[in-house]
C-alpha cells in the first residue's frame, strides 16, 4: 500500500465519518441510492431525504412499482431532478434485465442511467469493497493540490490527468475505508475555501502546500455571463378554488414536476386563457418579481394573479392542465413551492 493511502486510512481511522445513514447497511442499493443523492449535493442536505426515501423506498422493487410522479414528490427539494427520474430508470431496468438485483459487474453498473464511472466505483467500492477510483469533486480537488494538478476540472485532459492519480492511489486492499476517507478528507479538510491544511496528512509532501498554491488550485471554471430569461406564472383559481396547475415535459427543466402555467413576458394572458380552458380574465395583477437560477441561465419569474369569470367544463389540454384543490400531494418546481407559500402567508 502506498504512503498515500496509508496515511489516508491512519488519519480516517481516527477522524473520519462512520456514522452517515448509508454506512450502517452497506447494500448495493442503499449505497446507490445515497451516492445518486450526493451528485452536486452536500451530506448534511442529503441525509433526511435519503432516510426518508428509503423509508419509502425499501428495495429496488419498491421503487421500480412506483409511478414517477411518487417518487418526485420524493425527491422535491433535493434539486438536480434528472438524477430521480434516472433513479427510478435504472430501478426498471434492474427489475427488467437483473431479476431486481443491483448488477455486481462495473460495465453492467456503468451503463445504468444516471451512473458515470466514478459512481459505478464508488457504489461497488462501497458496497461490495471492490478495487475501483473514484473521482468526485472532494477528490479531483485533493488529487489536484497534492500533485499540483493546473486547469479546471472540468477539461478532459485535466480530468484525464486526475484519473491516472486516482487509479495509481487507490489501494488494493481496505478499499471501503479508502475511498470514505479520501472523500471525507476533501469534505472536512482539503476544503475548497479555508482548507485546514495543519490538520492534513498528506501535508508533508503536498505540492501545492510546499508552493503556497492551495488557494489556487484546482483551477476555477472558466467564467461566463449568465444568460437572463423572463417568464410570466400565472395563479388562477376557478369558482371552486381550485388552483390550475401545468405538468412539465418529462425532459428538460422541470422535468416531470408540476408548476404554475407560465407564458412569456410578450405573451397575453387574456388570450393565453382559451387554453386553459377559462373564458375570460377579467383582471390580472403582477407580483414581486424574483430570479431563480439554473446552472446555465437566469430565469426571472413574474408571478401573476388573475381572476377569472368564469370556467370551462373541460380544460383543452388535460394531460397538460388539471385544476387541483390540494397540491400536497404533487411534485412541484421549487419557485412554485415558494409563489404558492408566499401567496398562503
Amino acid at each position: 500500500m502506498s504512503s498515500f493511502a496509508s496515511r489516508l486510512l491512519r488519519w480516517h481511522k481516527q477522524h473520519g465519518r462512520f456514522d452517515l445513514p448509508w454506512q450502517k447497511d452497506r447494500s448495493l442499493y442503499r449505497v446507490w441510492v445515497s451516492e445518486i443523492m450526493l451528485q452536486q449535493t452536500q451530506v448534511a442536505t442529503v441525509i433526511p431525504y435519503f432516510e426518508r426515501f428509503l423509508q419509502r423506498y425499501t428495495d429496488i422493487a419498491e421503487l421500480a412499482a412506483a409511478p414517477l410522479d411518487e417518487v418526485l414528490l420524493h425527491w422535491a427539494g433535493l434539486g438536480y431532478y434528472s438524477r430521480a427520474r434516472n433513479l427510478h430508470k435504472a430501478a426498471l431496468l434492474i427489475v427488467q434485465n437483473h431479476q431486481g438485483e443491483f448488477p455486481q459487474q462495473y460495465d453492467a453498473v456503468l451503463a445504468l442511467p444516471g451512473i458515470g464511472p466514478s459512481t459505478a466505483g464508488a457504489i461497488l467500492a462501497q458496497a461490495l469493497g471492490q478495487r475501483h477510483a473514484i473521482l468526485d469533486g472532494n477528490v479531483k480537488r485533493v488529487l489536484a493540490r497534492y500533485k499540483a494538478i493546473d486547469g479546471w476540472p472540468g477539461k478532459p485532459a485535466v480530468e484525464k490527468q486526475l484519473w491516472h492519480f486516482a487509479e495509481i492511489c487507490t489501494p488494493a486492499s481496505d478499499v471501503v475505508n479508502y475511498t470514505q476517507a479520501i472523500m471525507d478528507l476533501g469534505a472536512t479538510v482539503c476544503k475548497r475555501s479555508s482548507a485546514l491544511c495543519e490538520c492534513c496528512p498528506l501535508q508533508p509532501d503536498c505540492l501545492a502546500y510546499q508552493n503556497h498554491r492551495v488557494a489556487e488550485l484546482p483551477g476555477r471554471k472558466p467564467k461566463k455571463v449568465l444568460p437572463v430569461r423572463q417568464k410570466r406564472f400565472l395563479i388562477i383559481r376557478n369558482q371552486h378554488g381550485e388552483l390550475l396547475m401545468e405538468k412539465r415535459p418529462p425532459t428538460g427543466i422541470w422535468g416531470g414536476l408540476w408548476s404554475l402555467p407560465e407564458l412569456n413576458m410578450d405573451q397575453s394572458v387574456e388570450q393565453a386563457m382559451q387554453q386553459y380552458g377559462c373564458l375570460r380574465a377579467d383582471k390580472t395583477s403582477d407580483l414581486t418579481v424574483f430570479r431563480h437560477t439554473f446552472s446555465h441561465f437566469h430565469l426571472d419569474i413574474t408571478p401573476c394573479e388573475v381572476q377569472i369569470s368564469a370556467v370551462a367544463d373541460e380544460i383543452a389540454d388535460k394531460g397538460k392542465y388539471q385544476w387541483y384543490a390540494d397540491i400536497s400531494q404533487l411534485a412541484l418546481a421549487a419557485p412554485v413551492s415558494s409563489i404558492l407559500q408566499t401567496e398562503i402567508d
